[in-house]
């Protein structure tokens, strides 16, 4: 599968050094104040949960999950990643969540603290590769674990 850019848009947003007066003052705030919005929706998802230890809900459990990235009808990349639970606690659980998506451009790495049924979902840009190296912002998703599941990216630039 080739894999297409899923960027929709750059917008420049803030206005730090605005008013210096110097051209050189207005490109560096341009550049430190971008943020690239990317857009998708989650399709084809596969969700397998991994009980570990003791029988039913225990400290170490696991989900896995994969999924295909989609854009206006057109896949354009695929993620994957796994949330395990690290504490359980009045019949609810808490998972560390770590999630790779794949773009033609690089990927982006993710991670968050998730409760049950928690969305929509903000989770941290931690890093990337190609295009996105050094990425840093955040991540939403909404609708999780269902058909309608998307996902907004905002990387500070």
């Amino acid at each position: 599968m080739a894999l297409a850019t899923a960027a929709v848009g750059v917008f420049a947003v803030g206005s730090a050094g605005a008013g210096t007066g110097t051209s050189a003052g207005k490109a560096d705030t341009a550049k430190q104040g971008r943020v690239e919005v990317i857009e998708l929706q989650i399709k084809d998802l596969e969700h397998r949960a991994v009980d570990l230890g003791e029988a039913g809900p225990s400290l170490g459990d696991m989900s896995v999950y994969c999924g295909t990235a989609v854009e206006n009808g057109r896949e354009v990349g695929v993620g994957a990643g796994t949330a395990q639970v690290i504490n359980l606690s009045g019949g609810e659980s808490t998972s560390q969540a770590v999630i790779t998506l794949e773009l033609e451009r690089g990927s982006l790495t993710m991670q968050s603290l998730l409760t049950d049924r928690e969305s929509p979902l903000d989770m941290a840009i931690t890093g990337g590769t190609g295009a996105y190296k050094d990425a840093r912002g955040t991540v939403r998703y909404w609708d999780i674990a269902t058909p309608k599941e998307r996902m907004r990216v905002e990387i500070l630039r």
